[in-house]
Protein backbone atom coordinates (compact mmCIF):
# COMPACT_ATOMS: atom_id res chain seq x y z
CA UNK A 1 0.00 0.00 0.00
CA UNK A 2 1.51 3.21 -0.89
CA UNK A 3 2.02 6.30 1.82
CA UNK A 4 -0.92 8.05 0.18
CA UNK A 5 -3.15 5.56 0.22
CA UNK A 6 -2.42 4.35 4.26
CA UNK A 7 -2.65 7.78 4.68
CA UNK A 8 -6.18 8.56 3.20
CA UNK A 9 -7.40 5.51 4.88
CA UNK A 10 -5.96 6.15 8.54
CA UNK A 11 -7.08 9.83 7.91
CA UNK A 12 -10.90 8.54 6.97
CA UNK A 13 -10.99 5.73 9.89
CA UNK A 14 -9.66 8.03 12.33
CA UNK A 15 -11.44 11.10 11.58
CA UNK A 16 -8.44 12.89 12.24
CA UNK A 17 -5.78 14.88 10.57
CA UNK A 18 -3.75 15.24 13.42
CA UNK A 19 0.15 13.82 13.59
CA UNK A 20 2.44 12.26 16.80
CA UNK A 21 5.67 13.42 16.92
CA UNK A 22 7.81 10.57 18.32
CA UNK A 23 10.49 11.79 19.62
CA UNK A 24 12.87 10.67 22.41
CA UNK A 25 13.35 14.37 23.77
CA UNK A 26 15.11 13.75 27.26
CA UNK A 27 13.61 17.33 28.18
CA UNK A 28 9.93 16.71 27.11
CA UNK A 29 9.75 12.94 29.19
CA UNK A 30 7.41 13.08 31.43
CA UNK A 31 8.33 13.06 35.21
CA UNK A 32 6.35 9.91 35.90
CA UNK A 33 8.14 8.23 33.03
CA UNK A 34 11.43 9.14 34.54
CA UNK A 35 14.56 6.62 35.49
CA UNK A 36 17.42 7.62 36.89
CA UNK A 37 19.26 4.37 36.24
CA UNK A 38 18.01 4.57 32.33
CA UNK A 39 17.38 7.36 29.92
CA UNK A 40 17.01 5.35 27.05
CA UNK A 41 14.53 2.75 28.57
CA UNK A 42 12.70 6.01 29.91
CA UNK A 43 11.92 6.94 26.70
CA UNK A 44 11.09 4.20 25.14
CA UNK A 45 8.07 3.35 27.82
CA UNK A 46 7.02 6.84 26.81
CA UNK A 47 6.65 7.12 23.69
CA UNK A 48 5.66 3.37 23.42
CA UNK A 49 2.42 4.43 25.26
CA UNK A 50 2.31 7.58 23.08
CA UNK A 51 1.90 5.05 20.15
CA UNK A 52 -0.94 2.91 22.42
CA UNK A 53 -2.82 5.92 23.70
CA UNK A 54 -3.16 7.54 20.21
CA UNK A 55 -3.21 4.99 17.71
CA UNK A 56 -6.89 5.50 17.01
CA UNK A 57 -6.71 9.01 17.07
CA UNK A 58 -4.55 10.23 14.81
CA UNK A 59 -3.34 9.72 11.42
CA UNK A 60 0.46 9.56 11.19
CA UNK A 61 3.69 9.02 13.19
CA UNK A 62 6.64 11.82 12.68
CA UNK A 63 9.82 10.46 14.72
CA UNK A 64 12.85 12.75 14.63
CA UNK A 65 15.65 11.52 13.81
CA UNK A 66 17.84 13.59 15.52
CA UNK A 67 16.91 12.88 18.55
CA UNK A 68 17.46 9.31 18.15
CA UNK A 69 21.04 9.94 16.40
CA UNK A 70 21.96 12.13 19.98
CA UNK A 71 21.63 9.00 21.77
CA UNK A 72 24.48 7.17 19.63
CA UNK A 73 23.67 3.48 18.70
CA UNK A 74 21.36 2.89 21.71
CA UNK A 75 18.92 5.69 20.05
CA UNK A 76 19.23 4.15 16.27
CA UNK A 77 18.16 0.75 18.30
CA UNK A 78 15.45 2.72 19.90
CA UNK A 79 14.06 3.83 16.85
CA UNK A 80 13.63 0.44 15.38
CA UNK A 81 12.08 -0.76 18.26
CA UNK A 82 9.51 2.47 18.07
CA UNK A 83 9.11 1.73 14.47
CA UNK A 84 7.92 -1.99 15.18
CA UNK A 85 4.96 -0.89 17.61
CA UNK A 86 3.32 1.20 15.43
CA UNK A 87 0.22 -0.33 13.74
CA UNK A 88 0.79 -0.96 9.99
CA UNK A 89 -2.19 1.14 8.91
CA UNK A 90 -0.95 3.82 10.21
CA UNK A 91 2.24 5.84 7.99
CA UNK A 92 5.10 6.88 9.17
CA UNK A 93 6.93 9.84 8.48
CA UNK A 94 10.44 9.98 9.38
CA UNK A 95 11.58 13.29 10.14
CA UNK A 96 15.04 13.53 8.81
CA UNK A 97 15.63 16.41 6.94
CA UNK A 98 18.66 14.96 4.94
CA UNK A 99 20.21 16.95 2.37
CA UNK A 100 23.70 15.17 1.61
CA UNK A 101 23.61 14.17 -2.19
CA UNK A 102 26.84 11.70 -1.31
CA UNK A 103 24.54 9.74 1.13
CA UNK A 104 21.08 10.06 -0.76
CA UNK A 105 21.10 6.81 -2.51
CA UNK A 106 22.28 4.63 0.67
CA UNK A 107 19.82 6.55 2.78
CA UNK A 108 16.58 6.01 0.70
CA UNK A 109 17.56 2.43 0.99
CA UNK A 110 17.48 2.35 4.64
CA UNK A 111 15.06 4.46 5.41
CA UNK A 112 12.26 2.83 2.82
CA UNK A 113 13.41 -0.95 3.07
CA UNK A 114 15.31 -1.47 5.83
CA UNK A 115 12.98 0.97 8.63
CA UNK A 116 10.36 0.73 6.13
CA UNK A 117 8.86 4.17 6.92
CA UNK A 118 6.78 5.52 4.39
CA UNK A 119 8.05 9.03 4.01
CA UNK A 120 11.45 10.99 4.70
CA UNK A 121 11.23 14.79 5.26
CA UNK A 122 14.57 16.30 2.92
CA UNK A 123 16.54 19.77 2.85
CA UNK A 124 15.84 21.03 -1.12
CA UNK A 125 18.80 22.82 -1.68
CA UNK A 126 21.17 20.15 -3.05
CA UNK A 127 18.34 20.45 -6.18
CA UNK A 128 16.25 17.14 -7.83
CA UNK A 129 19.83 15.11 -7.98
CA UNK A 130 18.90 14.45 -3.77
CA UNK A 131 15.28 13.87 -4.44
CA UNK A 132 15.47 10.94 -7.49
CA UNK A 133 16.73 8.45 -4.89
CA UNK A 134 13.68 8.74 -2.89
CA UNK A 135 11.36 8.52 -5.88
CA UNK A 136 12.60 5.32 -7.15
CA UNK A 137 9.99 3.70 -4.61
CA UNK A 138 7.09 4.51 -6.37
CA UNK A 139 5.12 3.66 -3.06
CA UNK A 140 6.98 6.23 -0.83
CA UNK A 141 6.91 9.82 -0.59
CA UNK A 142 9.08 12.74 0.69
CA UNK A 143 8.12 15.83 2.77
CA UNK A 144 10.25 19.19 0.67
CA UNK A 145 11.34 21.33 4.11
CA UNK A 146 10.16 24.83 1.72
CA UNK A 147 10.08 26.82 4.82
CA UNK A 148 11.04 27.26 8.69
CA UNK A 149 9.36 29.33 11.00
CA UNK A 150 12.94 30.07 12.76
CA UNK A 151 13.04 33.99 12.94
CA UNK A 152 17.08 34.15 12.22
CA UNK A 153 16.07 32.17 8.51
CA UNK A 154 13.74 35.23 7.08
CA UNK A 155 16.74 36.75 6.33
CA UNK A 156 17.57 33.72 4.04
CA UNK A 157 13.84 32.78 2.98
CA UNK A 158 12.50 35.88 2.14
CA UNK A 159 15.17 36.92 -0.32
CA UNK A 160 15.35 38.63 -2.27
CA UNK A 161 11.82 40.59 -1.72
CA UNK A 162 8.61 39.99 0.04
CA UNK A 163 5.87 39.17 -3.30
CA UNK A 164 9.07 36.49 -4.43
CA UNK A 165 10.19 34.94 -1.67
CA UNK A 166 12.90 32.51 -1.60
CA UNK A 167 10.55 29.58 0.25
CA UNK A 168 7.69 30.12 -2.38
CA UNK A 169 10.33 29.25 -5.23
CA UNK A 170 11.09 26.28 -3.47
CA UNK A 171 7.56 25.59 -3.62
CA UNK A 172 7.47 25.49 -7.26
CA UNK A 173 10.20 23.89 -7.92
CA UNK A 174 9.58 21.02 -5.78
CA UNK A 175 6.65 20.65 -7.61
CA UNK A 176 8.60 20.05 -10.75
CA UNK A 177 10.22 17.09 -8.76
CA UNK A 178 7.39 14.31 -9.27
CA UNK A 179 3.59 13.93 -8.72
CA UNK A 180 1.59 15.03 -5.48
CA UNK A 181 1.70 11.49 -4.42
CA UNK A 182 5.24 11.31 -3.79
CA UNK A 183 5.95 15.12 -3.07
CA UNK A 184 4.88 16.76 -0.55
CA UNK A 185 5.47 20.06 1.31
CA UNK A 186 7.05 21.27 4.86
CA UNK A 187 5.77 24.64 5.91
CA UNK A 188 6.88 26.27 8.80
CA UNK A 189 4.88 29.13 10.26
CA UNK A 190 2.55 31.06 12.52
CA UNK A 191 1.14 33.08 10.02
CA UNK A 192 -2.27 32.39 7.78
CA UNK A 193 -1.04 34.36 4.72
CA UNK A 194 2.80 32.17 4.17
CA UNK A 195 -0.04 29.02 4.27
CA UNK A 196 -2.31 30.83 2.06
CA UNK A 197 -0.05 31.89 -0.50
CA UNK A 198 1.86 28.26 -0.53
CA UNK A 199 -1.78 26.81 -0.60
CA UNK A 200 -2.06 29.12 -3.92
CA UNK A 201 0.63 27.72 -6.13
CA UNK A 202 0.26 24.00 -4.68
CA UNK A 203 -3.39 23.56 -4.32
CA UNK A 204 -3.01 19.64 -5.03
CA UNK A 205 -0.09 19.16 -1.93
CA UNK A 206 -0.10 18.09 0.88
CA UNK A 207 1.24 20.12 3.50
CA UNK A 208 3.21 19.46 7.01
CA UNK A 209 2.13 22.38 8.91
CA UNK A 210 5.23 23.02 11.62
CA UNK A 211 5.19 25.75 14.26
CA UNK A 212 1.84 26.74 14.06
CA UNK A 213 0.54 26.42 17.81
CA UNK A 214 1.92 30.30 18.40
CA UNK A 215 0.98 31.94 21.48
CA UNK A 216 -2.83 33.91 20.15
CA UNK A 217 -2.35 31.77 17.26
CA UNK A 218 -5.63 31.62 15.39
CA UNK A 219 -6.10 27.96 14.52
CA UNK A 220 -9.07 28.54 12.62
CA UNK A 221 -7.25 31.00 10.39
CA UNK A 222 -4.55 29.00 10.13
CA UNK A 223 -6.06 25.63 8.81
CA UNK A 224 -8.69 27.59 6.60
CA UNK A 225 -5.53 28.64 4.70
CA UNK A 226 -3.82 25.39 4.74
CA UNK A 227 -6.75 23.05 3.94
CA UNK A 228 -7.78 22.43 0.41
CA UNK A 229 -11.63 22.65 -0.99
CA UNK A 230 -11.90 19.28 0.35
CA UNK A 231 -10.85 19.57 3.94
CA UNK A 232 -7.81 18.20 3.54
CA UNK A 233 -4.00 18.36 2.25
CA UNK A 234 -2.97 19.13 5.65
CA UNK A 235 -1.02 17.69 8.76
CA UNK A 236 -1.65 18.84 11.92
CA UNK A 237 1.00 18.02 14.59
CA UNK A 238 0.11 17.77 18.00
CA UNK A 239 1.40 20.42 20.23
CA UNK A 240 4.50 18.88 22.10
CA UNK A 241 3.14 20.38 25.92
CA UNK A 242 0.31 17.48 24.91
CA UNK A 243 2.25 14.56 24.44
CA UNK A 244 4.73 15.11 27.37
CA UNK A 245 1.83 16.01 29.88
CA UNK A 246 -0.73 13.74 32.07
CA UNK A 247 -3.50 12.14 30.29
CA UNK A 248 -3.04 13.60 26.83
CA UNK A 249 -5.86 11.55 25.45
CA UNK A 250 -8.40 13.82 26.32
CA UNK A 251 -6.80 17.22 24.80
CA UNK A 252 -6.06 15.22 21.55
CA UNK A 253 -9.93 14.78 21.19
CA UNK A 254 -10.80 17.61 21.99
CA UNK A 255 -8.36 19.50 19.44
CA UNK A 256 -9.28 17.24 17.41
CA UNK A 257 -12.90 17.99 17.47
CA UNK A 258 -11.86 21.65 17.14
CA UNK A 259 -9.77 21.04 13.64
CA UNK A 260 -12.96 18.99 12.38
CA UNK A 261 -15.14 21.20 13.04
CA UNK A 262 -12.79 23.52 11.02
CA UNK A 263 -12.96 20.82 8.34
CA UNK A 264 -16.56 20.87 7.70
CA UNK A 265 -16.95 24.22 7.36
CA UNK A 266 -14.30 24.69 4.86
CA UNK A 267 -16.04 21.67 2.52
CA UNK A 268 -19.09 23.66 2.71
CA UNK A 269 -17.79 27.37 1.71
CA UNK A 270 -15.79 25.17 -0.84
CA UNK A 271 -18.53 22.81 -2.09
CA UNK A 272 -18.09 24.35 -5.77
CA UNK A 273 -15.33 23.59 -8.69
CA UNK A 274 -14.53 24.49 -12.03
CA UNK A 275 -15.52 22.24 -15.17
CA UNK A 276 -13.61 22.56 -18.15
CA UNK A 277 -14.65 22.42 -21.65
CA UNK A 278 -13.15 22.76 -25.02
CA UNK A 279 -15.72 24.97 -26.02
CA UNK A 280 -15.27 23.76 -29.53
CA UNK A 281 -17.30 21.22 -32.39
CA UNK A 282 -14.37 19.26 -33.93
CA UNK A 283 -15.32 17.90 -38.14
CA UNK A 284 -12.74 15.13 -37.30
CA UNK A 285 -12.09 14.51 -33.82
CA UNK A 286 -8.61 13.29 -32.63
CA UNK A 287 -8.89 10.71 -29.85
CA UNK A 288 -6.26 12.91 -27.63
CA UNK A 289 -8.17 16.38 -28.76
CA UNK A 290 -9.47 17.63 -25.32
CA UNK A 291 -6.17 16.47 -23.59
CA UNK A 292 -4.27 18.63 -26.46
CA UNK A 293 -6.49 21.66 -25.26
CA UNK A 294 -5.99 21.25 -21.84
CA UNK A 295 -2.21 21.39 -22.48
CA UNK A 296 -2.61 24.58 -24.37
CA UNK A 297 -5.34 26.13 -21.52
CA UNK A 298 -2.94 24.68 -19.03
CA UNK A 299 0.04 26.73 -20.12
CA UNK A 300 2.11 23.94 -21.84
CA UNK A 301 2.57 25.59 -25.37
CA UNK A 302 4.40 29.01 -25.12
CA UNK A 303 5.06 31.14 -28.13
CA UNK A 304 8.45 33.12 -28.06
CA UNK A 305 12.82 32.54 -28.65
CA UNK A 306 13.34 29.72 -26.88
CA UNK A 307 16.81 27.41 -26.63
CA UNK A 308 15.86 24.15 -26.47
CA UNK A 309 18.60 21.43 -24.37
CA UNK A 310 19.74 20.27 -27.83
CA UNK A 311 21.01 23.87 -28.13
CA UNK A 312 18.24 24.70 -30.96
CA UNK A 313 16.50 27.70 -30.36
CA UNK A 314 12.87 27.38 -31.55
CA UNK A 315 9.86 30.08 -31.92
CA UNK A 316 7.77 28.09 -28.84
CA UNK A 317 8.35 26.31 -26.04
CA UNK A 318 6.16 23.01 -24.78
CA UNK A 319 6.65 22.96 -21.04
CA UNK A 320 5.12 19.41 -19.52
CA UNK A 321 6.87 19.80 -16.21
CA UNK A 322 3.21 21.24 -15.14
CA UNK A 323 1.04 18.36 -15.79
CA UNK A 324 1.85 17.10 -12.59
CA UNK A 325 0.22 19.94 -10.48
CA UNK A 326 -2.94 19.07 -12.36
CA UNK A 327 -3.87 15.52 -11.29
CA UNK A 328 -6.48 15.34 -13.76
CA UNK A 329 -4.41 15.81 -16.99
CA UNK A 330 -1.78 14.04 -15.23
CA UNK A 331 -4.17 11.08 -15.50
CA UNK A 332 -4.91 11.17 -18.83
CA UNK A 333 -1.30 11.64 -19.98
CA UNK A 334 -0.39 8.80 -17.88
CA UNK A 335 -3.20 6.82 -19.40
CA UNK A 336 -2.33 7.73 -22.98
CA UNK A 337 1.79 6.20 -22.21
CA UNK A 338 0.15 3.07 -20.51
CA UNK A 339 -2.00 2.35 -23.70
CA UNK A 340 1.30 2.32 -25.72
CA UNK A 341 3.66 0.39 -22.63
CA UNK A 342 0.61 -2.23 -22.19
CA UNK A 343 1.61 -3.37 -26.17
CA UNK A 344 5.58 -4.20 -25.12
CA UNK A 345 7.01 -6.12 -23.28
CA UNK A 346 9.35 -5.25 -20.48
CA UNK A 347 10.73 -5.72 -16.23
CA UNK A 348 11.37 -2.32 -15.85
CA UNK A 349 10.58 1.35 -16.21
CA UNK A 350 13.21 3.58 -16.96
CA UNK A 351 12.87 7.38 -16.64
CA UNK A 352 14.86 9.99 -18.17
CA UNK A 353 16.32 12.75 -15.52
CA UNK A 354 14.58 14.65 -14.93
CA UNK A 355 11.28 15.91 -16.43
CA UNK A 356 10.40 12.25 -17.44
CA UNK A 357 10.48 10.92 -14.20
CA UNK A 358 7.75 11.49 -12.52
CA UNK A 359 6.11 10.09 -15.37
CA UNK A 360 8.08 6.99 -14.65
CA UNK A 361 6.96 6.96 -11.11
CA UNK A 362 2.99 7.20 -12.18
CA UNK A 363 3.48 4.53 -14.56
CA UNK A 364 5.17 1.85 -12.30
CA UNK A 365 2.63 2.38 -9.70
CA UNK A 366 0.23 1.88 -12.54
CA UNK A 367 1.51 -1.07 -14.24
CA UNK A 368 3.18 -2.56 -11.09
CA UNK A 369 6.34 -2.94 -12.89
CA UNK A 370 9.75 -1.36 -10.41
CA UNK A 371 11.17 1.65 -11.82
CA UNK A 372 14.76 2.59 -12.17
CA UNK A 373 16.60 5.58 -14.07
CA UNK A 374 20.18 6.69 -15.60
CA UNK A 375 21.61 9.29 -14.01
CA UNK A 376 22.16 12.81 -15.90
CA UNK A 377 26.02 13.04 -14.75
CA UNK A 378 27.78 10.21 -13.15
CA UNK A 379 28.62 11.34 -9.45
CA UNK A 380 31.94 11.89 -8.15
CA UNK A 381 31.45 10.58 -4.58
CA UNK A 382 29.23 7.96 -3.03
CA UNK A 383 28.17 4.92 -4.74
CA UNK A 384 29.41 6.40 -8.20
CA UNK A 385 26.33 4.68 -9.93
CA UNK A 386 25.13 5.23 -13.47
CA UNK A 387 22.52 3.80 -12.79
CA UNK A 388 19.93 4.29 -9.52
CA UNK A 389 17.71 1.38 -8.44
CA UNK A 390 18.14 -2.87 -7.83
CA UNK A 391 17.89 -4.79 -11.61
CA UNK A 392 19.23 -7.81 -12.81
CA UNK A 393 21.48 -8.36 -15.62
CA UNK A 394 19.42 -9.71 -18.93
CA UNK A 395 16.42 -7.77 -18.28
CA UNK A 396 14.09 -5.23 -20.27
CA UNK A 397 14.01 -2.43 -19.91
CA UNK A 398 11.33 0.21 -21.68
CA UNK A 399 12.77 3.87 -21.50
CA UNK A 400 10.42 6.63 -20.77
CA UNK A 401 11.17 10.12 -21.80
CA UNK A 402 8.42 13.43 -22.07
CA UNK A 403 9.55 14.85 -25.78
CA UNK A 404 11.78 13.68 -28.60
CA UNK A 405 13.71 16.59 -30.20
CA UNK A 406 16.86 15.40 -31.23
CA UNK A 407 16.73 11.83 -29.27
CA UNK A 408 20.19 12.83 -27.70
CA UNK A 409 19.20 12.61 -24.23
CA UNK A 410 17.21 9.14 -24.72
CA UNK A 411 20.00 7.65 -26.51
CA UNK A 412 22.21 8.33 -23.79
CA UNK A 413 20.15 7.40 -21.22
CA UNK A 414 19.53 4.20 -23.24
CA UNK A 415 23.02 3.18 -23.66
CA UNK A 416 23.74 4.03 -19.90
CA UNK A 417 21.10 1.72 -19.36
CA UNK A 418 22.41 -1.01 -21.58
CA UNK A 419 25.42 -0.27 -19.65
CA UNK A 420 24.42 -1.94 -16.87
CA UNK A 421 23.89 -5.53 -18.58
CA UNK A 422 20.07 -4.73 -19.60
CA UNK A 423 18.22 -4.59 -22.45
CA UNK A 424 17.01 -1.64 -24.47
CA UNK A 425 14.32 -2.05 -27.16
CA UNK A 426 11.93 0.39 -27.06
CA UNK A 427 11.68 4.32 -26.19
CA UNK A 428 8.23 5.86 -25.47
CA UNK A 429 7.39 9.33 -25.26
CA UNK A 430 5.04 11.78 -25.43
CA UNK A 431 5.61 14.48 -27.84
CA UNK A 432 7.15 13.78 -31.21
CA UNK A 433 9.27 16.63 -32.69
CA UNK A 434 9.16 14.60 -35.95
CA UNK A 435 12.09 15.93 -38.40
CA UNK A 436 13.20 12.03 -38.66
CA UNK A 437 13.89 11.91 -34.97
CA UNK A 438 12.61 8.79 -34.53
CA UNK A 439 14.79 7.38 -38.31
CA UNK A 440 17.81 8.58 -35.50
CA UNK A 441 16.51 6.48 -32.88
CA UNK A 442 15.94 3.56 -35.30
CA UNK A 443 19.49 3.74 -36.95
CA UNK A 444 21.05 3.37 -32.92
CA UNK A 445 18.73 0.36 -32.55
CA UNK A 446 16.07 1.34 -30.72
CA UNK A 447 12.26 1.83 -31.58
CA UNK A 448 10.42 4.95 -31.26
CA UNK A 449 6.94 5.43 -29.67
CA UNK A 450 4.78 8.66 -29.26
CA UNK A 451 1.42 9.55 -27.76
CA UNK A 452 1.41 12.30 -29.92
CA UNK A 453 3.51 14.70 -32.62
CA UNK A 454 3.54 17.82 -33.15
CA UNK A 455 2.10 18.15 -36.47
CA UNK A 456 -1.42 16.40 -34.38
CA UNK A 457 -1.24 18.99 -31.93
CA UNK A 458 -0.81 22.02 -34.49
CA UNK A 459 -3.59 20.66 -36.41
CA UNK A 460 -5.94 20.18 -33.40
CA UNK A 461 -4.84 23.65 -32.03
CA UNK A 462 -5.47 25.55 -35.31
CA UNK A 463 -8.95 24.02 -35.74
CA UNK A 464 -10.33 24.51 -32.33
CA UNK A 465 -9.47 28.30 -32.66
CA UNK A 466 -6.99 28.24 -29.96
CA UNK A 467 -3.62 29.54 -32.19
CA UNK A 468 -3.61 31.72 -34.86
CA UNK A 469 -2.52 31.21 -38.78
CA UNK A 470 0.91 32.83 -37.81
CA UNK A 471 1.31 30.80 -34.57
CA UNK A 472 0.11 27.45 -36.69
CA UNK A 473 2.89 28.48 -39.21
CA UNK A 474 5.48 28.45 -36.43
CA UNK A 475 4.64 25.53 -35.53
CA UNK A 476 4.00 23.65 -38.85
CA UNK A 477 7.68 25.01 -39.96
CA UNK A 478 9.90 24.07 -36.88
Amino acid sequence: MSFVEKLNNAIAHNHSLLVVGLDPNPEMLPPSYQKDDNLVESLEVWLRSLVTQTADLVCAYKPNLGFYQCLGAAGLDLLQRILAVIPDTIPVILDAKHGDLNTSTIFAETAFEIWQVDAVTINPYAGQDLVAPFLLSSDKAIFVQCRTSNPAAVAIQAYPREDSPLYLQVVQEAKNWGTPEQVCLEIGTTTPDILAKVRAIAPERLILARSIWAENGDLNQLLTAGLNSSGEGLLIPIPQDILSGKNPVPKIKSLNEKVNQIRSKVVQEGSTCDLWMPNVCFLNEHPYQDLILQLYDLGCILFGEYVQASGATFSYYIDLRKIISNPQIFNQVLNAYANILKTLTFDRIAGIPYGALPTATGLSLRLHHPMIFPRKEVKAHGTRRVIEGHFNPGEKVVVVDDILISGKSAIEGAEKIKSGGLIVEDIVVFLDHEGGVKDRLQASGYRGHSVLNISEITETLYEAGRIDREQYEVLQHS
